[in-house]
């Protein structure tokens, strides 16, 4: 009997576990944002020839814009990308932020290694500035932005280089996004991905 009891004990407490388990919400799945091949999927928000496709990445140069994914916006999302910047280049992720032309609203993880902006890659602009020089110019590295409600994490090369609360969440949903700051710069994207997070309630 003691041992009836003791199983059925067990088996309780392993349904709970599984319960909670299946409750628990889970991320979505990486979505591939850019074919490799084509802009299909992206609009820029202004001077569309600064942007183009070129062995398998997306190229930028000329004019200021910005290149919006229109697919999916972002409220609590991970965005990540291999990037690699021509020398003056200044450039950014963007993320939760509005469609349009100029400088559109929303955080932008910095992308810029010798640039006139003294505020290196990895910076979440306007919030929480780097100086040193994280990644070099001609060389891939990659950024990984996380964000879930006003907690936002930046990693460089897979090194958190931002951690950071913004208290007043100033931003909460939008779409993701690259610059094209300075004619002059180029800047290139390959493998960009994102995946959505549970927004927690």
């Amino acid at each position: 009997m003691k041992i009836a009891r003791c199983v059925a004990f067990v088996c309780v407490c392993m349904l709970i576990v599984s319960v909670a388990a299946q409750g628990a919400p889970k991320p979505g799945k990486w979505i591939k944002m850019f074919d490799g091949k084509s802009l299909k999927g992206w609009q820029a928000g202004d001077n569309p020839e600064s942007w183009k496709v070129e062995d398998g990445a997306i190229v930028s140069s000329g004019k200021r814009s910005h290149l919006f994914w229109m697919k999916k916006q972002c409220e609590n999302c991970e965005f990540k990308a291999e990037v690699m910047t021509k020398p003056k280049t200044n450039s950014g992720m963007y993320f939760r932020t509005q469609f349009g032309p100029g400088f559109p609203k929303g955080y932008e993880a910095q992308v810029n290694n010798s640039g006139g902006d003294p505020v290196r890659t990895g910076s979440l602009y306007n919030f929480v500035k780097i100086f040193d020089q994280l990644a070099q110019d001609d060389v891939w590295f990659t950024q990984h932005i996380i964000v879930e409600g006003n907690h936002i994490i930046i990693k460089v090369n897979d090194k958190v280089v931002v951690d950071f609360i913004d208290q007043k969440n100033t931003y909460t949903k939008g779409y993701l996004a690259m610059q094209q700051h300075d004619p002059g710069g180029s800047v290139r994207y390959r493998n960009l991905m994102m995946r959505t997070l549970p927004v927690k309630k």
